[in-house]
């Protein structure tokens, strides 16, 4: 079982196409006959990361890739990393604004993404998308899902993460999307990509972590 997450609309935005392309690439998949469920997530700290805990106890799956929309940038990002910080430039969608908390109190300063980052912007790159791996996933409510989303697959308090069996752990990660082309206004050279691209990206994402173990060794870091 494979699940995918999107987030609501937030900060005053009509839509938001992280849960548009999480949708659409769940319908990709399921076509391709994996067995696949798209869930949306409140864009508030705490209770989406009760809605993602209920889905992780509910579908039980083998991978996990939860997006959301990072506006302004320009490519797929796929997030690397995930650091214990909740730090909010903007109120969620409930009026919170938590400013220097820890995402789980006591947990670890980060945690890295156990998708293979490298092969799947090798993968997107090679299908013409552009795409980017990422060393900040911010300080918002994304990386709150996140960060929460490793901690709870490297603690194993969803089922299955750690199978007795020695079958493989469950693995997981983050992707931010732009955004789409209709929340641009014409002309404001603010970069955006269709809905279509954005599914097709994850499901990109989704084949290639399902046939790779390990990673590439690829230059994509960044200088600042």
């Amino acid at each position: 079982m494979i699940l995918l997450t999107g987030f609501e609309p937030f900060g005053g935005e009509a839509i938001n196409p992280s849960w548009i392309a999480a949708e659409a690439a769940s319908r990709i998949l399921q076509a391709e006959g994996h067995a696949v469920a798209a869930v949306e997530l409140p864009c508030v700290f705490g209770q989406s990361i009760a809605v993602l805990e209920d889905a992780l106890q509910h579908y039980n799956p083998e991978l996990v890739i939860c997006v959301g929309q990072a506006g302004g940038r320009p490519r797929i990002s796929l997030e690397r990393v995930a650091i214990n910080c909740d730090d909010a430039r903007i109120p969620d969608n409930a009026g919170n604004r938590p400013v220097d908390r820890e995402v789980v109190p006591g947990g670890p300063a980060a945690y890295f993404s156990s998708l293979p980052v490298k092969a799947a912007l090798e993968a997107l790159r090679s299908a013409g998308i552009p795409a980017e791996v990422s060393q900040s996933a911010g300080t918002y409510v994304c990386n709150h899902v996140f960060y929460a989303l490793m901690h709870a697959l490297d603690s194993g308090t969803a089922d299955g993460v750690s199978p007795s069996n020695g079958s493989p752990a469950t693995r997981g990660g983050f992707i931010h999307v732009p955004y789409e082309a209709q929340q641009v206004p014409r002309g404001s050279g603010t970069p955006s990509l269709p809905a279509a691209v954005m599914a097709e990206a994850l499901a990109v994402v989704v084949r290639t972590a399902l046939v790779t173990t390990g990673d590439l060794k690829l230059a994509a870091g960044t200088l600042h």
